[in-house]
This record gives C-alpha cells, structure tokens and sequence, in this order.
C-alpha cells in the first residue's frame, strides 16, 4: 500500500528533521527496479478523513493541529510554527493523514490476503488525544480498531513493536484492553521514557545501548514466538522500524543491514506459520540507506515464499488474488465507519 502523497517536501523544511521524509518513495522505486513490483500492484492509499480520525482521536486534538506550532512541536521542526496552517494541512499534515489511511487500508487486505505491507504509517507515539516523536496519527490504533468494529472474526490483536523507540502512542490507547496484547522491544534509554505506557506492555523488552545483532534477534525469536505461543490474535500489526540500524543517530543500537532483513523474517515466518494475518507498516529510521534495507527486506520475504500469494490465510489461489486485492482496496476507498 503506497501513495506519492506520502512523500514530505517543501522548501527543504523536512531536511530539518533527521528522518527522511521522502524515503517511502525511494523504498518503491527500489522495489519496482527489482521488478519485484509494477504500478498495477500498489494499492493506492486514500487519505483518511476527519470522520475515520475520530474512530480514535478527540476532536479537541484534532483542532489543536490546526495550531502551526502544535505541529511544529509533534514533528519537531521548528519553523513549521510560522507557516499558515493551510500550508502546514498540505504539506505536512495529509501526508501523514494520507499514511494512516494507508495503514487502515492494509489491515483490511492482511485479514483478506494473509499479509499486507504499508511503505508508511508505523506512527506509534500518537495517542488518541496527544501526538508527538513525529506522529500526528494514531494509525496502528486506528487500524486495529477499524478491523475490530468493521470485519468480522476479528477480536484478538497483538502488536509487534520493534522500531528502536517505545510505542507508548499505542500503549496508551490499549491500556485496559484485553483484546490487545503489545510486545515491545527498544531501548531502554532513549524517548519517550514514558512510564505509565509500559503498564499496558504484556513482553516488554529493554535493550541497552549498542546492542548488537545476536543478542537482538535471538531475543526477537524468543519473545515473538513466546508472545504468539501466548494469546492467539486474529491479526498481527508488525511495527518495522529501521531505526535500531547501527549508526542511526536517535535509536542507540548497532544492528547491521543483513540484521534487520533477518528480524523481520523472523517476525512474518512466526505469523504466517501459524496463519495469522500480518500487517506491517515501515515507522522510524534515520539514515539515507533505510529506504535499501527496507526494500532488501522485503525482497527476502519474498524470495523464502513469505509474501507469496498462495499462503494467504484466506486460502484463495494465485489467480483470483489480484481481484482481491482491488475488492478489499475499493471496499475501504470510504474509510469511514458506517
């Protein structure tokens, strides 16, 4: 799932800010040089509208992004405080609303086709009424809880979140919901800190600074297994950052490019294993090379059969999976709840 909308550029404000808000399209292009896909084989996302934000956000937040300065602060460059909101809705704002459109489009097509990737979204420290770290959405919430009111047989959700920072955004919105179980790793030192969003973690691990690769993927295997092993989700939401690569300048960690293409074979070969449907979306990472190593991933995943079309959990073949995918695509084109 992909849009161009999703790519952030205006007047080389987003240079200021480490991530590279123009990395989703580069993933794409990689993979379409690749011939791993074409045109024909994006789901386009739709940009979610107010009505489907506010299945999880407050109106009162919604407003405040109305504030340049609050946008400014949640994504953390400064000048955006002194352009026009009209500007900030444009440029900023519905590319990243465009994002969590994406993402709920994708838990649509992970229930019907076994799997599905969005290039974006991944906005975990967005809450239902506080954004922030980069995150004006909620989309993880949004998704979950879109499957959870609109397609039947989904109750039971577990997040997988393994982006170097923790996702309280997430945390927050699920603290008391047993149908969510949330598993994160990150580091221990590092944003948010947030504490009383740890209490929602069921698997929580923490990692020190610098950790290298088998230390990290031997706890991955342990603990996504050991998580899946205790509660059976309808879904998977596989939060992908690639900020835990060594170098990056905001994860602390030190796992090597070949590192994370193992992790997240690790992550989908649990789920489809089992046959449950995963969704994941690409969140933190920032460093020009992440938009490689996210397309390398996924290139590896569908060299070992895990995004092959005939292991789709729904069990439908190869032939008729096409027209699936543009039936789920037109079916959420109205995100809204109805």
């Amino acid at each position: 799932v992909y849009s161009p909308d999703y790519n952030i550029t205006f007047m080389g404000l987003e240079k200021l800010h480490p991530f590279d808000a123009g990395k989703w399209g580069k993933v794409i292009n990689f993979l379409k040089e690749e011939k791993l896909i074409a045109d024909d084989l994006i789901v386009q996302a739709r940009e979610a509208t107010d009505e489907d934000l506010l299945v999880v956000h407050t109106r009162r937040y919604l407003n405040k992004l109305k504030w340049s300065f609050v946008v400014a602060t949640i994504t953390e460059i400064p000048p955006v405080a002194f352009l026009p909101n009209f500007v900030v809705q444009r440029k900023v704002l519905k590319p990243l609303r465009t994002q969590t459109g994406g993402t709920i489009m994708a838990g649509k097509l992970a229930v019907d086709r076994g799997w599905a990737i969005n290039v974006g979204g991944g906005f975990h420290h967005c809450s239902g009424d506080k954004g922030g770290g980069f995150c004006a959405y909620a989309d993880i919430t949004l998704a979950i809880k879109f499957l959870f009111e609109r397609v039947p047989g989904v109750s039971r959700a577990t997040i997988i979140d393994l982006d170097a920072h923790q996702g309280n955004g997430h945390e927050r919105d699920f603290m008391d919901d047993p149908r969510v179980y949330i598993m994160d790793a990150y580091n221990r030192y590092i944003y948010p800190g947030d504490g009383f969003a740890k209490r929602a973690i069921k698997r929580r691990v923490e990692l020190e600074w610098g950790t290298e690769d088998a230390e990290y993927l031997q706890k991955v295997h342990t603990h996504v297994e050991g998580a899946l092993n205790e509660f059976k989700p309808d879904i998977v939401v596989y939060n992908a950052g690639t900020d835990i690569l060594d170098g990056d300048p905001l994860g602390g960690l030190a796992i090597s490019p070949q590192g994370i293409v193992k992790r997240d074979e690790v992550v989908f070969r649990a789920a489809r294993s089992r046959r449950i449907p995963i969704l994941m979306v690409t969140s933190g990472g920032y460093q020009k090379r992440t938009a490689r190593i996210i397309a390398d991933s996924i290139l590896n995943l569908h060299s070992l059969g895990l995004l092959d079309k005939e292991r789709a959990a729904c069990g439908v073949g190869s032939s008729s999976m096409d027209q699936m995918i543009r039936d789920s695509a037109k079916d959420f084109s109205n995100l809204a709840l109805q």
